[in-house]
């Protein structure tokens, strides 16, 4: 299978992403570095969170006609603004090109829908590489043309393997990681390769109804709500921070399939969501929270 391109006009933009201690005049001090440099600004957001007084914002301005070269903004914005204002900040250009690299197992659900949704054109994103510890799901990648790499994994081999996958993902200049539905425990030190760049999903059972088979016991104690989870991996497990969550309904009437066909709805719907996310450069992290701008 071919995969299509974006067929949409791309435009040449650039997204900054900016979080500091908050104080009067940010907004309008940014803004006023866009428009004395000719750039037009296409989205605007920012946020106050009153609480821990930190100030989040996301701006996108075209850089056709912007009076700075693309490789000096970051330079004269961190000199004017952003070492005085105390901000974490980070700049991307549209024109570069994300490189996601997919973790799966046995269960295939996720995988189809990222994969479907790339084909088809609709992420602005590259996927060099399909990483598994089975070999269930090579024919789904052979048939969207992505390479597959069987990487088994047990308690004996763990270090040996991540080692490994980390090679493989840098050899492919890999920026961030989707766990589709990758039923493994990724180490501490793997984790800290890509900070808030594992995108992660699960159902919202946790912490009622752990173990191998959740929607069993749930089944049994008669829920009324299913739910999904995404979040950024971190080494506590499926404890980082929150990106999205869903739910649906249920009743008595609901077999155990029925609850399972839901969930993995849900768990696709909504690790999809987040990786949109991620790719827009909308989500910022502060301390083991985010904030997702719309």
């Amino acid at each position: 299978m071919k995969t299509i391109k974006p067929l949409r006009d791309k435009k040449n933009t650039a997204v900054l992403l900016i979080h500091c201690p908050d104080r009067q005049g940010i907004l309008a001090t940014v803004t006023e570095f866009m428009n004395k440099n000719s750039g037009n600004i296409l989205y605007l957001d920012q946020h106050v969170d009153r609480q821990e007084k930190i100030f989040y914002m996301r701006v996108e301005w075209e850089l056709d006609n912007f009076a700075i070269p693309a490789e000096k903004i970051g330079e004269y914005f961190d000199t004017l603004i952003g070492k005085p204002l105390q901000m974490n900040w980070r700049i991307y250009f549209s024109d570069d090109v994300p490189r996601m690299a997919l973790f799966v197992s046995k269960m295939p659900h996720a995988l189809f829908d990222i994969l479907g949704r790339y084909t088809s054109g609709e992420w602005d994103v590259e996927i060099p590489i399909i990483i598994s510890n089975h070999e269930t799901l090579k024919p789904v990648a052979e048939r969207f043309g992505i390479p597959f790499y069987y990487f088994p994994v047990t308690r004996e081999n763990k270090e040996e393997q991540e080692a490994a996958e980390m090679k493989l993902m840098k050899e492919n200049n890999i920026d961030f990681v989707v766990l589709a539905r990758y039923m493994q425990v990724l180490s501490e030190n793997f984790v800290k390769q890509f900070p808030n760049r594992i995108i992660n999903i699960h159902h919202s059972f946790l912490p009622a109804f752990a173990g191998a088979k959740p929607y069993h016991a749930a089944h049994e104690r008669g829920v009324k709500i299913i739910g999904a989870t995404s979040h950024y991996v971190t080494s506590e497990l499926d404890a980082g921070p929150i990106i999205g969550q869903d739910v649906t309904r249920c009743s008595h009437v609901d077999t155990i399939q029925n609850l399972i066909r839901k969930g993995r709805d849900l768990e696709k719907i909504v690790l999809s969501q987040a990786v949109y996310k991620h790719l827009q450069r909308k989500i910022l992290v502060y301390k083991n929270r985010t904030v997702v701008f719309n």
